[in-house]
């Protein structure tokens, strides 16, 4: 069981971390770009861009200039956006290949008890997976643009691990347990981080334009979801032994 399950998710994890990347390049990473613009001041928020020559528009110069200006921490220059790239698509593998991991011994645990897992269940599951990692945490900590303010990054990472893990055993007790009091549980354990609260600034006032990070937390999610549900179909299919 331990190599099927190596296998089905290096498959899938591949697969779904180069979906991921893909999607990230066409909607994502100019957001962020731009984010960098207005976090390093080449971009002012209600202020003049810098100034656009050679029949460029602004928002190709702000994603020009984010990307080699100085960080405030070092005076070499920035990457090339060959690396910057290569080293997205293989954070993307990784992260997806781990998740994948997660999902199939799910699916290892499953089968103990007697659940047969195909593509239709891989989905289901890759579905309870985005609402675990993305979606959930998102109510208390929205996907954060450079630019924009944020607590402090271990209180976050505490309450969005918390809220993972409460959201992943409250979705296996609903789609596992019968009774009133699995119910009961399942919507304690969804409920709990967020009455707990996520952590937050004190006050407001980061540099990025508001409809910006809106736009970069919306198309995150809708990345997120996408790739989420390819991870679980791929995964449960490999798992299955079916061809495609």
């Amino acid at each position: 069981m331990i190599q099927r399950m190596v296998t089905s998710a290096l498959f899938a994890g591949f697969a779904a971390g180069l979906l991921a990347a893909l999607l990230h390049f066409a909607f994502v990473q100019k957001l962020i770009l731009l984010g960098e613009g207005y976090e390093t001041g080449t971009m002012v928020h209600f202020g003049a861009p810098a100034p656009v020559s050679h029949g460029q528009d602004a928002t190709a110069t702000a994603a020009a200039d984010a990307e080699h200006a100085d960080d405030g921490h070092s005076h070499e220059p920035a990457a090339p956006a060959e690396n910057r790239n290569a080293m997205t698509s293989l954070f993307f593998g990784l992260t997806y290949i781990a998740y994948a991991l997660l999902l199939t011994a799910g699916f290892g645990l499953a089968q103990v008890y007697g659940k047969a897992i195909g593509l239709r269940e891989g989905l289901l599951w890759g579905l309870a997976g985005f609402a675990a990692f993305q979606l959930a945490p998102a109510m208390g900590l929205a996907p954060e643009l450079p630019g924009s303010m944020a607590a402090d990054l271990t209180a976050r990472q505490l309450w969005w691990l918390g809220t993972a893990v409460s959201t992943g055993l409250a979705l296996a007790v609903l789609g596992y347990g019968k009774g009133a009091l699995s119910l009961a549980l399942a919507a304690l354990l969804l409920a709990l981080p967020h009455v707990i609260g996520a952590p937050h600034p004190e006050g407001f006032s980061g540099v990025a334009p508001p409809e910006l990070a809106a736009a970069f937390a919306t198309r995150s999610l809708g990345v997120g979801l996408i790739v989420w549900a390819a991870l679980g179909a791929l995964a449960g299919q490999f798992w299955s032994g079916k061809p495609l």
